[in-house]
């Protein structure tokens, strides 16, 4: 048997990004593909984006983690169509018995339902409001929210109890929603996130297929900046050997459509991403996989991922620091932020529902 043992004879790939469909690290077997020798034609095909539903019992997920600046987070979708070979959320389909290689990008898990059991959870007594992130795991904004709506329904939700919120995302759909983003912004609700990994268009397309290009996302910058929406560049993950020489490139770029403020990551690669991503590049770039993986490991002590906290997100040693250091002083001389205005909490109101007795004052 020759090629791919986890694609089967007769699937073929277009824009995916990767390489194979390696079991998680859950599952008791590998699969692989098997030549049954009947040698019957068929015809090729495509591997298609499949879409599931779920019916979520609960919207908010809380973290602890001390390296991220929000402690809660909502998931419109499981899966993400885009592809990023780099995706540090693919690990996350191993929790369903999919594989975090082609299953991430093509077995989508949609959530109907997920705004109304957010609104059930923002009326019990005991929450306090605090900024939810959005799009920090599986990007809100992929293709499939076309077609169900979830995010926008789960905005209006957040808009109606005046709750602070935090997208991030490279879809373009966030644009259908400028007129809610904004209201909220208007009120220090809302600001967004938009990642640019590279301004190649060649390199984007091969390393994130089913993401808008980069010129694409730098007038999603402009427009929601031109509504008013306090937007942040994130030049997320920065690829050592492969995309780090663009990182003031980027950042200006982002300046320039609208951004206030900017930051980056150095790449990050958990679990089974590691091995997809040394599959990538070997198909991919193969005159620099060995170059670009021996910075990955300079960046996290030796191995392929350090997840420990305080690390993980920034690296370590010699080339962390000069990441660092040239992200300072391209923000001071762009005049761009690090962060966003942060967000108000004390507007938070659960609105009236029907039915419900009206106060006196």
């Amino acid at each position: 048997m020759t090629g791919n043992p986890t694609i089967l004879p007769g699937q073929r790939l277009r824009a995916r990004g990767a390489e194979s469909n390696r079991a998680g690290r859950f599952e008791a077997r590998e699969r692989e593909a098997f030549d049954d020798g009947w040698n019957m034609e068929e015809e090729d095909r495509l591997v298609a984006t499949e879409v599931r539903i779920e019916r979520p019992r609960s919207a908010l997920t809380f973290n602890r983690s001390p390296d991220l600046p929000f402690d809660r987070s909502i998931n419109p979708y499981r899966g993400c169509e885009h592809g990023c070979i780099y995706c540090y959320a693919r690990p996350t389909h191993a929790y369903l018995n999919l594989s975090p290689g082609l299953d991430f990008e093509t077995r989508l898990i949609a959530r109907p339902g997920i705004a109304s059991v957010l609104e059930a959870e923002l009326r019990r007594p005991a929450y306090a409001a605090a900024p939810v992130a959005i799009g920090t795991n599986t990007d809100p904004y992929q293709p499939v929210e076309r077609d169900h709506g979830i995010m926008r329904e789960v905005l209006q939700v957040l808009q109606a109890f005046r709750h602070p919120v935090w997208i991030t995302t490279r879809g373009t759909t966030v644009e259908r929603d400028i007129d809610l983003i904004a209201a909220m912004a208007s009120q220090g609700l809302a600001s967004v996130s938009i990642s640019v990994t590279t301004l190649d268009e060649g390199l984007a397309r091969k390393m994130e297929p089913r993401a808008p290009a980069p010129k694409r996302r730098l007038q999603m910058i402009r427009r929601l900046a031109e509504a008013g929406i306090p937007v942040r560049i994130q030049v997320s993950p920065l690829i050592p050997a492969l995309t780090d020489h663009e990182l003031e490139t980027v950042m200006e770029a982002g300046r320039d459509a609208g951004a206030q403020a900017a930051n980056t990551i150095p790449l990050r690669l958990p679990l089974e991403v590691a091995a997809l991503f040394r599959d990538w590049l070997a198909a991919t770039v193969p005159d620099r996989a060995a170059r670009v993986m021996g910075r990955v490991r300079e960046l996290h002590g030796g191995r392929d991922y350090d997840p420990e906290f305080g690390k993980r997100m920034r690296g370590q040693g010699l080339w962390a620091e000069l990441i660092h250091r040239r992200a300072t002083l391209a923000r001071k001389r762009l005049g761009l932020g690090e962060g966003l205005p942060a967000l108000r909490t004390d507007l938070f109101q659960p609105p009236p529902r029907a039915g419900d007795q009206l106060t006196l004052f």
